[in-house]
C-alpha cells in the first residue's frame, strides 16, 4: 500500500477535517480523497460514512458545501469522499466533456479503451480506499455506510447492492437509478464498457436491485424542480424495480428543491441519522 500525502488539515467540529492523495493501484493513478474524523475517534474506532459526489466534483466539493461534520461529529461518524475520478492520466479525451473522464468516472470498472487502464473506480471504491482508510485512520472496519449524489448516487446504489454485506446501509440525494436507460448512462457506459448494453446490467441499480435486493431499507431524497428530473434520474424506475422484489425503500419528493448543494445540505442531516442508526451508534 503506498504512503499517503496530507494536502491540508482542519479543526473542525472538535473533530479533524483533512484532505489526502496516494498512488491508487486500482486507477493506476494519483488518487485524492478528504476524511472528516469525529471527536469520539479518539475513544477508538467509529463506524465510517462513504460519500461519493456527482459530475464534475471533487474530493472537496461534499466536505465544503454540505455541512455534513455538524451531524458527522453528533453521531461519531467518519466521513469520506473520494475524487469523482482519476485525473491527468493522458487518457485521450479525459478532459474534453463535463460527462465522461475528468469527474465523471461514473464508479465503474471500464472495459474498453482508451478507460479500461486507469477508469476503475468501482474497484477504487470498494475495496482499495476502505483498505487505506481502515489501515491508516480510526474506522471500524465492521461498520461501513455509503450514500452519494446524482452520479453518486448511482454509485452507492451499485456498490451497495453489488455488496450487501459489505455495507449496513445506503441512500441517495437525487440518484441516475437507471444509467442504461438515459442519456447520461447511455453515454458514458458506451464509451467506458462498450456499445453491447447487456454488459450494463453491472452498474444499473434497477437491473441489480431486481437480481439482488439490498434488504434493509433504501432512502432516497429527490427535488420536485431538480431539473434533471424528467429527463436524467427517472425515480420512479427504481420505484417499479424495488415493489417488483419487495425492496423495502422510502423516496421522499421535496417540493420546490432542485438538483445542487442546497439540496443536498438541507437533508444529509436525515441521510446521516439514517445511517447512524443501522450503524449502532443511535
Amino acid at each position: 500500500m503506498s504512503a499517503l500525502t496530507r494536502h491540508a488539515q482542519h479543526r473542525c467540529f472538535a473533530g479533524t477535517m483533512s484532505f489526502w492523495s496516494h498512488a491508487s493501484t486500482s486507477c493506476n493513478a494519483p488518487m485524492r480523497f478528504a476524511v472528516f474524523v469525529p471527536p469520539q475517534a479518539a475513544h477508538g474506532p467509529v463506524p465510517v460514512v462513504y460519500f461519493l459526489a456527482g459530475l464534475t466534483c471533487t474530493e472537496e466539493t461534499f466536505m465544503i458545501k454540505a455541512g455534513a461534520q455538524r451531524w458527522a461529529a453528533e453521531y461519531g461518524l467518519m466521513l469520506v469522499a473520494p475524487d469523482t475520478s482519476p485525473r491527468h492520466t493522458g487518457t485521450p479525451g479525459e478532459d474534453d466533456e463535463v460527462d465522461l473522464g475528468s469527474g465523471a468516472g461514473f464508479y465503474l470498472n471500464a472495459t474498453a479503451e482508451p478507460w479500461a487502464k486507469h477508469y476503475q473506480m468501482y474497484r477504487f471504491v470498494t475495496e482499495e480506499l476502505p483498505q487505506v482508510i481502515e489501515a491508516n485512520f480510526p474506522a471500524d472496519p465492521q461498520r461501513r455506510s455509503i450514500f452519494g449524489h446524482s452520479m453518486g448516487g448511482h454509485g452507492a446504489l451499485v456498490c451497495a447492492l453489488r455488496n450487501p454485506t459489505r455495507y449496513r446501509s445506503v441512500s441517495a440525494l437525487a440518484p441516475i437509478v437507471a444509467p442504461s436507460q438515459i442519456p447520461w448512462g447511455q453515454k458514458a457506459f458506451s464509451k467506458y464498457l462498450g456499445t453491447d448494453p447487456t454488459t450494463w446490467a453491472e452498474y444499473d441499480a434497477c437491473a441489480l436491485v431486481q437480481r439482488q435486493p439490498f434488504g434493509a431499507m433504501i432512502l432516497i431524497d429527490q427535488g420536485t424542480s431538480d431539473q434533471f428530473l424528467t429527463h436524467q434520474l427517472q425515480p420512479d424506475l427504481f420505484v417499479q424495480a424495488c415493489q417488483a422484489v419487495d425492496q423495502p425503500l422510502t423516496l421522499r419528493f421535496q417540493e420546490g428543491y432542485d438538483h445542487g448543494y442546497f439540496f443536498v445540505a438541507t437533508f444529509v442531516g436525515d441521510h446521516l441519522k439514517h445511517h447512524a442508526q443501522a450503524l449502532g451508534v443511535l
